[in-house]
């Protein structure tokens, strides 16, 4: 099925792309979430008017991020977890945690903008990526101490 994009997505490409998916992917997630269109005559006439929206946002979108990165540089959050004697930790420190970590310093993020391997286990000081688009990155100093 072919449709038009109106919103960026990773796997597919940027808003106002013709793209072909499978017809379930497009009729269960992307048209009724607003993220594409049906590529009929008239939507094909729309193309540069999406783009135009999509380039309109990203701008906008791009100035909020500045700003919460501007919010993020210098911060350091510091998590109490219980351990064995080789220092390993009983939980982890996950994506979720940061992001509650910096709600509570009135810095609001996604768990999808903090990009981890895997969640940390280890007694110590990391540096963790916060990342909005490829080129707004920023870190955050992540440390856990003994409980």
């Amino acid at each position: 099925m072919e449709i038009i994009l109106t919103k960026d997505i990773k796997a597919l490409g940027e808003a106002g792309k013709l793209v072909k998916v499978k017809a379930g992917y497009a009729r269960n997630y992307l048209l009724p979430n607003g993220f594409a269109i049906h590529a009929s005559q008239q939507n094909l006439s729309k193309i540069e008017e999406i783009k135009k929206i999509a380039a309109d946002e990203k701008i906008a979108l791009h100035g909020k991020y500045k700003e919460v990165i501007d919010k993020i540089e210098g911060v350091e959050l510091t998590f109490i977890r219980k351990a064995d004697e080789n220092e390993h930790l009983f939980g982890s420190v996950s994506e979720n945690d940061i992001v509650k970590a910096l709600a509570e310093k009135e810095i609001e993020i996604h768990k999808a903008d903090v990009v981890m391997e895997k969640h940390l286990k280890d007694i110590g000081t990391v540096d963790v990526v916060i990342s909005f688009m490829s080129e707004l990155q920023t870190t955050v100093k992540v440390t856990i101490e003994v409980e």
